[in-house]
């Protein structure tokens, strides 16, 4: 208990002087070790890198999940190091209560097959959500989270080190100067018209006191400047490596985009499908397809549908194909009599 008050009024005392000393540089009063202008270069880039990483982090936590307080519960989740709970997305959601609605109006009735179809690519939507949201948070969140939570608190503690290293130098290199100066002071000419000569013992003593102070000094001096150094070459290895930082966060921006061009990619041909969606005789409109962008095919080879979207194929018939704004360029839209959907390019030969 004793030794632990003796700690706790040492590092007060510590403090204190510190904080006097910092106050005396901000006012000019006191000396200050400059550091070079490579050094300061690194300290602003690392400052640069922390501010606006942290800035996209914050904003990506919000586009992958508006909701304030799922993005808290996720937080703390997190901080207690436990599984988060699944979650559906809202266009699951949704899709789910579609299809729930066309189980009570009946699916045979035409407001319930639509809603059976609609249902389903919202489904499909919500999926491609969620897939998006998850690489998103591994390949792009994670290691923004791990430099800020890492990587940026190992810098801060070794700059702070620094700091101290470099006021310790600093008061140092003021006791010096003052045991100098005082040095100086006490081996003056002492005056040899004194008529008593216990003043020159006095002041023959005392020269040899400041001294001992003065060698006292410049060896503290060289501990602060050794220690200052050490901790000024581990400070600038780290802040180096920023630039490492740079390049790995650079591939993790690349994995993001694909991640969110792949998932634009989906909603497109879902989007492409919802295009589709038609009634059979209950008196909704079908979707027409732009005159201008009608071409005939030939069909190569045989093809049969993967899905109701889709459109059986038999080699050599011909029909007649289009495109909608944001399908896949893989496919087009074909029609054949009162049937039509989704038919492969690779199975058409596209006539003029």
């Amino acid at each position: 208990m004793d030794f632990s008050v003796k700690k706790l009024a040492s590092d007060a005392g510590v403090f204190f002087t510190r904080a006097v000393q910092f106050t005396e540089e901000k006012l000019g009063q006191a000396e200050k070790t400059e550091l070079d202008a490579h050094f300061e270069n690194l300290l602003a880039r690392a400052d640069t890198t922390k501010n606006w990483t942290e800035k996209i982090f914050r904003q990506t936590e919000v586009l992958l999940q508006p909701n304030p307080s799922a993005r808290i519960e996720e937080f703390l989740y997190e901080k207690l190091d436990r599984k988060i709970p699944s979650r559906a997305t809202n266009g699951e959601l949704l899709g789910q209560y579609m299809l729930e609605a066309a189980t009570d109006f009946g699916p045979g009735t035409p407001y319930g097959s639509t809603l059976i179809k609609v249902g389903e690519c919202q489904r499909r939507l919500g999926g491609a959500e969620r897939e998006f949201m998850q690489t998103a948070s591994v390949a792009f969140l994670g290691p923004l989270r791990n430099f800020l939570e890492g990587d940026w608190r190992t810098i801060s503690k070794e700059r702070r080190l620094l700091e101290n290293r470099r006021l310790d130098l600093d008061a140092c290199k003021t006791r010096l100067k003052k045991a100098k100066a005082a040095e100086a002071k006490a081996a003056a000419t002492p005056d040899f018209q004194e008529t008593r000569p216990r003043n020159y013992v006095l002041s023959a003593s005392a020269a040899a006191l400041w001294s001992e102070e003065v060698d006292k000094a410049e060896q503290e001096l060289r501990v602060a400047q050794t220690e200052f150094d050490r901790q000024g070459e581990v400070t600038r290895l780290l802040l180096e490596g920023i630039g490492s930082t740079h390049v790995n966060h650079l591939r993790c921006l690349h994995e993001f985009v694909e991640a969110q061009a792949v998932y634009y990619a989906q909603c497109a041909g879902v989007g492409a499908l919802l295009l589709m969606v038609t009634s059979n005789g209950d008196g909704v409109e079908e979707v027409k397809p732009p005159p201008a962008g009608t071409r005939k095919a030939k069909v190569l080879y045989d093809y049969d549908a993967a899905d109701t979207s889709e459109l059986s194929l038999l080699a050599d018939e011909l029909i007649t194909v289009y495109t909608v704004p944001g399908m896949d360029p893989d496919w087009l839209v074909g029609e054949k009599g009162n049937q039509k959907g989704k038919v492969p390019v690779t199975y058409l030969e596209l006539l003029s």
